[in-house]
C-alpha cells in the first residue's frame, strides 16, 4: 500500500495512527499542500478531489477520506479494535467519531485555512479552484472550539476516552484535532480542564501517537 500523506495535516495523521495500532507497514509520499502539491496533474490523477489521504492498494484502487480508508483497514484487521465490537458500540463510535470532526475539527481547519497568508486564495481546501479566504471564519471557529473544549472536558468527566472505556477511532480523531487547533492554528490549549488534560497526556504517550 501507498499512503499520499502530509506530515503535519490532521487527516493523513489520523489514518498513520489508526495503522500504527494495528502494527502495519505502508510506504509514504509525501505532499506539500501548503505548495499545493496535492493539486499537482499527476496527483489529481490519483485523487480529482486533491485531498489527502489517499491510500494506493497493490491493485492500484485508490481509497480516500480517512475513515473510509480506516474502515478497509479494520474489516480486514479486526485487531485491535478501534471502530467497536458490536452493533451498538460501533454506532456509539461512530457518532462520538463524528461530533469530533464537525464540533473540534472542521472548525480548527476554519480557523487555519481563513487565518494562513498562503491560503488567501484556497479558503477551502482541496480542488475546488479560488476561493477567498474570510477572516470572520477565524473568530467563529475559535468560539467553536472554546465550546467544544467545554465539552470534551464535560465528557471526559464521565469517561476515559472519547467514545467510553476503550481506545478508538474517536481518540485518533480528537488527538489529531487538538494538536492540528494548538499549533497550525494557534488556538491555546485550555489549561482549566484537568479531565482534558489528563486524558491528552495518555493518548500522546501512545506509541502510536507518534506514527
Amino acid at each position: 500500500m501507498l499512503l499520499y500523506d502530509q506530515q503535519n495535516a490532521p487527516n493523513p495523521r489520523r489514518v498513520r495512527i489508526f495503522l500504527a495500532e494495528k502494527g502495519i507497514t505502508y510506504d509514504r509520499k509525501q505532499l506539500n499542500i501548503v505548495q499545493g502539491e496535492n493539486l499537482s496533474t499527476e496527483f489529481l490523477s490519483i485523487n480529482p478531489r486533491g485531498r489527502l489521504p489517499a491510500l494506493v492498494l497493490d491493485d492500484g484502487t485508490v481509497l480516500d477520506e480517512s475513515v473510509a480508508i480506516c474502515r478497509y483497514i479494520e474489516e480486514l484487521y479486526p485487531d485491535p479494535p478501534l471502530m467497536g465490537t458490536d452493533t451498538l458500540s460501533r454506532a456509539h463510535i461512530e457518532a462520538r467519531q463524528r461530533h469530533i470532526e464537525f464540533d473540534g475539527l472542521l472548525p480548527a481547519s476554519e480557523v487555519y485555512r481563513n487565518a494562513y497568508p498562503r491560503f488567501q486564495t484556497r479558503g477551502v481546501g482541496g480542488n475546488v479552484g479560488v476561493i477567498s479566504a474570510i477572516p470572520d471564519l477565524v473568530t467563529r471557529g475559535k468560539t467553536l472550539m472554546s465550546n467544544f473544549f467545554m465539552r470534551l472536558e464535560e465528557e471526559l468527566n464521565q469517561s476515559p476516552y472519547i467514545a467510553g472505556e476503550e481506545f478508538s477511532i474517536a481518540d485518533i480523531t480528537a488527538l489529531c484535532t487538538l494538536d492540528f487547533a494548538t499549533t497550525s492554528a494557534r488556538i491555546p490549549f485550555p489549561i482549566t480542564y484537568p479531565a482534558l488534560q489528563h486524558w491528552y497526556r495518555t493518548v500522546s504517550a501512545r506509541p502510536s501517537a507518534k506514527a
